[in-house]
């Protein structure tokens, strides 16, 4: 099964077998299950979310998508529009994982709140310079 990669406003309501939607406007991608079972899966795009990079072999979806609450529970990576099956994971596995995942999420945002006061600090630590030298 080889994926490509379309891009979309909005997700359809159908979609295609080995199609994988992306909706920049709303940060979202969108495929039917790589396993067959027909299931819609939607992965949030962002920088503690998914990614999907594109190139002339196919779209990347990164990380890992696991169904686990899915009776199929598949595990796997599109990779240059191939799938890639992933090894299964124990509910403890699962668990750890989304246990980091939230870790990493927040790290994220404490990172960014501490950019944006630092960015708000210079701002007006360079505006206090540069009205001193305009007068």
């Amino acid at each position: 099964m080889k994926f490509e990669l379309r891009q979309v406003e909005f997700m359809p309501k159908e979609l295609e077998p080995s199609v994988l939607y992306v909706s920049e406007k709303y940060g979202t991608a969108a495929h039917l299950c790589a396993c067959g079972c027909g299931t819609k899966i939607r992965t949030p795009l962002g920088p503690t979310e998914w990614s999907v990079r594109h190139d002339r072999s196919g779209p990347t979806l990164w990380p890992s998508v696991g169904n686990w609450q899915l009776p199929c529970r598949s595990h796997y990576v599109i990779a240059n529009g191939q799938i890639e099956w992933a090894e299964q994971w124990s509910e403890a596995h699962v668990q750890a994982g989304r246990m980091n995942e939230n870790a990493r999420r927040e790290a994220y945002l404490a990172s960014r709140r501490n950019d944006g006061f630092f960015a708000t600090l210079w701002r007006w630590f360079k505006s206090i310079f540069e009205a001193h030298r305009t007068n």
